[in-house]
């Protein structure tokens, strides 16, 4: 099987075909790149691989299974939080069900699907089957099979009202605080940048591929022309407002007595969103949030219960 991607490994919460897609419209983008790096995209759009094989630095015998996420070297030493919600939201659930992982840091390029996280399940080097690992639409299965804790299993028309909340309006302010918004243009660059490369050309061509593909996923989500960012913050007030009602007075969504794969999507957001240790210039985004206290608090109490030794420190 074959993937598209971009040469960037751009972040696996903004697709690789938006990444990649060339615009053929005729409005100026509010982001420019220079002219000869413009016109090497435009030769080049794209690249097509076939399915990568499993990274190098792989181990030959595993205790614990690897999770590999977006993270840094030390954080992932210390299997702290992911800084991609994509990642963290399947962080989250396979402590909240009880999994112990190995961290290890990764991009999407040492991805056998193209994106992160993806798992290689405990295994010994003889057995081939624990070689094939599994991506992340098979990690709640993943999860609730070899997690000793008992999640909520919440499905229904409710709850995909509820994450089509997440997946769009809280998203898309996401996308624009990371992405697009200048003010938050050097922590873009330390999360997802920087890493890649030394090289200002380098840099600059990721940085022009993540901020094309936040903008064009951003403007299909809304049916809009331009990006409007008082209107993508007002969104994610809105969307914050509902979950906020939907949580009530209760520890965890929709009355469950443990927290599931909801709360731990929610948290992916809030987490990031709240996170001190994210220099966030532009902060708007935070501050809708904290107009809902038992949402603050809820992501207070996912932390809590995954990592303890982090809100012990209040970081």
């Amino acid at each position: 099987m074959s993937h598209q991607k971009s040469a960037t490994g751009a972040d696996a919460d903004v697709p690789a075909s938006a990444a990649t897609t060339s615009s053929t419209s005729s409005r100026a983008s509010w982001f420019t790149i220079p002219a000869p790096l413009a016109r090497v995209f435009r030769r080049f759009p794209l690249v097509t691989y076939p399915a990568n094989e499993l990274p190098v630095r792989s181990p030959t015998h595993r205790h614990l299974p690897a999770l590999y996420v977006f993270a840094s070297d030390e954080d992932a030493l210390r299997g702290w939080p992911s800084f991609n919600p994509s990642c963290l939201k399947w962080q989250t659930f396979l402590k909240l069900a009880g999994v112990q992982v190995r961290i290890v840091p990764s991009n999407n390029h040492a991805s056998p699907t193209g994106a992160l996280p993806f798992l290689i399940p405990p295994s010994a080097a003889s057995d081939a089957d624990s070689q094939l690992p599994v991506p992340s639409n098979k990690l709640e299965r993943y999860a609730l099979q070899h997690g000793p804790n008992q999640v909520p299993d919440v499905a229904g028309t409710k709850m995909d009202a509820y994450q089509s909340l997440l997946d769009h309006r809280i998203r898309n302010a996401w996308l624009y605080a990371l992405y697009l918004s200048p003010p938050n243009s050097q922590l873009l660059s330390q999360l997802y940048v920087a890493p890649v490369s030394s090289s200002k050309p380098v840099q600059t061509a990721v940085l022009y591929q993540l901020r094309r593909a936040a903008e064009a996923e951003i403007l299909q989500s809304v049916g809009a022309r331009v990006v409007d960012s008082a209107a993508l913050y007002n969104g994610a007030e809105q969307a914050f407002d509902a979950l906020a009602t939907a949580l009530g007075s209760e520890a965890w969504f929709f009355g469950s007595s443990e927290p599931g794969l909801f709360d731990a999507t929610v948290f992916a957001y809030t987490h990031l969103v709240l996170d001190e240790t994210l220099a966030w210039v532009d902060t708007r985004m935070k501050a809708a949030l904290q107009k809902f206290p038992t949402l603050v608090d809820h992501r207070a109490r996912v932390l809590a219960r995954c990592w303890p030794e982090m809100a012990a420190g209040s970081v």
